[in-house]
């Protein structure tokens, strides 16, 4: 069977569609398993066990803006996964660390679906991988997109359900 030969964009889309794919997959697998978001559990599993960490050490370690692991520690503080604390001899400073109910939850996890992203990428060539991070700084620039904040992957808010939805999940209850 032949192969046809796709345009430019077709292969830019259809990559970007398996990229969307492997991580809305790792994000249904995290939610059915430990009832987390992607987003809340790569956050969750770049805190550490023996040490507190800054919000700033944190989003280093997520490779976001700290603006965007703030909005999910958050999440995660409601949750009684974290714990944030001054910090001992500066109160200015918060600290962010694991409850015991966080540590439970990461023992029964699976790994975040970014951490194949993340590998993957850090196995190419640095000449490949500077050009792959510069081709898309240039599409987001030429989408328009540039000056808006890049959240955390899968860190949507679940949509609530509509009042017709709820009336009909009522009924079959």
């Amino acid at each position: 069977m032949g192969h046809k030969v796709m345009s430019t964009p077709q292969r830019v889309l259809d990559s970007v569609r398996r990229i969307v794919r492997l991580l809305r997959e790792g994000s249904r697998v995290s939610e059915e398993r430990v009832g987390l978001s992607a987003a809340q559990l790569f956050v969750l599993q770049r805190l550490d066990a023996a040490r507190p960490l800054s919000l700033t050490e944190l989003a280093a370690r997520t490779l976001t803006h700290q603006s965007s692991v703030s909005v999910v520690v958050r999440r995660l503080v409601q949750q009684g996964l974290v714990q944030r604390r001054p910090a001992e001899g500066d109160a200015r400073r918060l600290e962010l660390s694991l409850t015991k109910r966080g540590q439970a939850l990461l023992a029964r996890a699976p790994s975040a679906s970014q951490d194949r992203v993340i590998a993957a990428i850090e196995e190419l060539p640095p000449r490949t991988r500077s050009s792959l991070a510069s081709s898309l700084e240039a599409l987001v620039q030429a989408l328009g997109i540039d000056d808006r904040a890049a959240p955390m992957l899968f860190d949507e808010e679940r949509p609530r359900p509509s009042s017709r939805s709820q009336k009909r999940a009522n009924k079959r209850a």
